[in-house]
Parts: structure tokens; sequence; C-alpha cells
């Protein structure tokens, strides 16, 4: 028997799936990469999955929904993301992705009211609503300047300190992640040491330096990814 399909939808030349492919493939489950900037047709909706696939990971990405006028594509993802949740297939937003659901569905989505941004390793804090699914909480990775507001029927699961809103479930199968779950340190070295990454790091005071978030790396990345295969175990239903 053929093993279930999960699509990724991504937004850079570059993107890599990190520890999200890694704990699909461990799980069996095999992937597909559609990424709509290089003009890759986003997948049909049948029978209330894409494709017939068995869900879909919306990742992160460099443009921000504050100017989605830049990206007709993004307009069309929007659209698309909505509909897929409306359907009920199980959809998982990460960062961008994350912001998508939310804008999809009303809610604000924008920049920090200080223009701060959030960049390195930062404290996950669970609600009471998110306590079964996130336990004590962990610190994990982050790199974004917009957060979102929560949109109507979703439920907060984490909280953070910059932006508060850090994990919310809307309906029985959509989640979003403001935080990286997928970052590894092979992915994290890359972004820090990019033109972009390294000018903010070394411009921004909020940032993590370098050497701090290395470390970080090293004290978190296993407990995060632990988390993050529980977590897609449960949100597939295997």
């Amino acid at each position: 028997m053929t093993a279930p399909l999960v699509i990724f939808v991504t937004h850079s030349e570059h993107a890599s799936s990190g520890a999200v492919g890694e704990a699909m493939q461990r799980l069996g489950l095999r992937t597909a990469t559609c990424c709509p900037m290089r003009g890759d047709a986003l997948p049909r909706l049948e029978a209330g999955h894409p494709d017939g696939a068995l869900a879909t990971v919306v990742f992160g990405g460099p443009q921000c929904l504050s100017e989605i006028d830049r990206y007709p594509y993004l307009k069309n993802e929007l659209d698309w993301v909505g509909t897929q949740v409306k359907a009920g297939a199980p959809v998982l937003g990460i960062c961008l992705g994350a912001q998508m659901i939310a804008r999809a569905f009303g809610a604000a989505v924008g920049p920090h009211p200080e223009g701060l941004k959030e960049i390195g390793y930062h404290p996950i804090r669970p609600t009471a609503a998110g306590r079964a699914l996130i336990a004590d909480g962990f610190h994990a990775y982050q790199w974004h300047g917009e957060g979102f507001a929560l949109p109507d029927g979703a439920e907060l699961l984490a909280t953070g300190d910059l932006f508060l809103n850090q994990a919310f479930r809307l309906g029985a199968s959509t989640y979003g992640l403001q935080f990286h779950p997928e970052m590894t340190r092979a992915m994290m070295e890359r972004w820090i040491a990019s033109e972009g990454g390294s000018k903010q790091i070394r411009e921004r005071p909020e940032a993590q330096p370098a050497e701090i978030q290395r470390g970080a790396s090293l004290a978190h990345e296993a407990k995060v990814h632990a988390w993050l295969e529980r977590f897609l175990i449960a949100w597939l239903k295997l």
C-alpha cells in the first residue's frame, strides 16, 4: 500500500522542511513540495484534501502579510488556505503559514507595536487549553517581525514574551505555530550567516547574537524535535 502523502508549501528558493521532513520520513509518510513563489500550482482540493493528500504544512518565509500587495501568489495562497481549513483538511501553519491561517479567518496580522523582531530561542509556555499538547513548554526558535491575533473560534495553546500568541488550534485539525519547531542546527547556521540575517543580528539589539543562538540550539533542539514528532503523530492521528 502506498504511504500517505503530506504536502509542504514553501516560500523561498532554498526552503528546507528541516525536522518536520525528517519526522515525516521516520513516520513512513511521503512528502511533496509546492512553492507558489516559483510558479508551482497549488494542489486541487479533492474530497476535503489537497490532491488526496493526508495533510498540508504551510511553512514560513521572508514575506510579510502587511506587504501582501507585493506578492500576488500569496493572495491566491491565502484564499487556498482558507478553503482547506473550511473543508476540514488537516493544515499546519508555521510562522508565515500560521499568520496566513489567522488572516484567512479575519484576524489581524502585523508588526510588533514597538517595531521589534523575535530572533533566536525564546520560551513557549502552554495555556491551560494547550497543556495536554505542549505539556510544560520549551524554548523554540523564532525569526519574525510580524505576529497574529487569534481568529474567531480559535483556541490559544501557547504564549510567549515578545509576541503573545504563539500557538493556536482552529477546529479539529488546523494548527498555527508562530515558532519554528522544524529548525535544525544546519538551517540556523544558514539563516544567521545569510546577508540579511547577519545584518539583522548586528543591528537589532533585541536579536540574540549568533553565539547565544548556537548555545541555545545545543540546549533546546533535542527537546523541541522530540515534542515535534509527538505533535505530528497527534495531529495526523497516526
